[in-house]
Formats: C-alpha cells, structure tokens, sequence
C-alpha cells in the first residue's frame, strides 16, 4: 500500500497531481455559481491558484498510498435556482467531468508539440493523462464522501436517506476498499482501459 515514489517520479507527478486537485474542485465551484450559490466565491474557492484547494496532508497520502483528497469546495444548495437535486448532480458531476476534459486536452497538447522534444515532455503530460482519469473515475465510485453518491443520490428517486447516513462511514469504506485491492481492480477493469486509448491516441505509446 504504502510505496513512496522516488523523488524524481514525484516531481514529473506533482503538476498532473497539483493541476487535477485544483481544476477538480474549481469546477465544483464553478457550476455552484452558475446555479446561483456564491458560497465557494466568498471562501475564496472560485479560483485556479492551486493554493486554495490542496490539502497538505491529502496530497502527501496521494504520493505514499495513491490515496487522498482536496479541500472540499463549500456548496449551499438552498441558493441554486431550480432544483436542488439536479443542482447538487450537476456541481458533483462537474469536477470528474473537467478531469477528463483535461486528460483529452493533455492528449490534443501532446500531439500538438510532441515535434519540440522538450526535456520530460511526454513523462509530465503522460502523467497529466493519467492521474486526471483516475481522478475522474475514481470519485465516481458512489460511495460519500465522493462526488459519485451525489451523482447518484440525484439520478434515484426518492431522497436516498441511505446515502447520506453512509456518509459518515465513507472514508472507513474506502480505505478498506483501497487495502482490500477493491480499487485496484477497478483500476484493472475500468481505468486502465481508458488510460491506455488516450496514451495511444496521443502517441504515447
């Protein structure tokens, strides 16, 4: 579980991993204001300076365990316009859909100036590829405190009291997920498919 990368490997991880984090939970602020919440502007959230949204010790357990979180950008659903269900869905699915939007960016940039053989080039954007899909993928696993029981919570009906009284044993859930090998499997299935189809479209491999 724990198996800390060499310091050369964190260095060519630390943008992917900085800009994924950042851009994630940006996004969640982003579609909060559009809906009408101004709650993450007014805690300073509403920004791209990594700064705001990295946490700490949730980066530094990204490194030893592959495991680990941001700071969660505050979200008031009572100040959206229109539903609140299909607000929350929307602010939740926001941050996975920006990490794959910037995986396919990294793509696109690659293949744009893979032609300047720039020193460690392909190792960052591989790298940017990769983390922002598992970012994505991962916080889609609808377990709380993830972005994917939101998603889910406003896909069913009803209001889904289940969910949100799992929430305060999600984190135990996902460690014992992440030790068990449960996430490593879907590693296996899901994300290192998608992985290989956009290292491959980039040319990368």
């Amino acid at each position: 579980m724990f198996d800390l990368p060499s310091l050369h490997d964190i260095a060519l991880m630390l943008p992917a991993i900085v800009l994924g984090l950042t851009f994630h939970e940006y996004a969640h602020g982003l579609v909060a204001h559009w809906l009408g919440d101004d709650t993450a502007r007014l805690h300073g959230r509403l920004t791209i300076n990594p700064a705001a949204h990295v946490d700490p010790v949730g980066l530094i357990l990204l490194f030893l365990a592959g495991f680990g979180w941001a700071k969660p950008v505050p979200v008031n659903p009572l100040r959206f316009k229109g539903d609140m269900r299909r607000g929350m869905l929307l602010v939740s699915l926001a941050g996975p859909a920006m990490n794959l939007l910037m995986a396919v960016a990294a793509v696109v940039v690659y293949r744009a100036l893979a032609g300047l053989q720039l020193p460690y080039f392909t190792l960052i954007m591989a790298y940017i590829i990769q983390i922002n899909v598992v970012l994505a993928i991962f916080n889609l696993i609808p377990i709380p405190p993830l972005d994917g029981s939101k998603i889910l919570a406003g896909l069913l009906p009803g209001r889904q009291e289940w969910l949100y009284h799992l929430e305060s044993y999600g984190m135990i859930v996902l460690i014992l997920l992440v030790v068990s090998g449960a996430i490593g499997f879907i590693f296996k299935i899901i994300i290192t498919p998608v992985i290989i189809a956009l290292l491959s479209l980039a040319g990368i491999i």
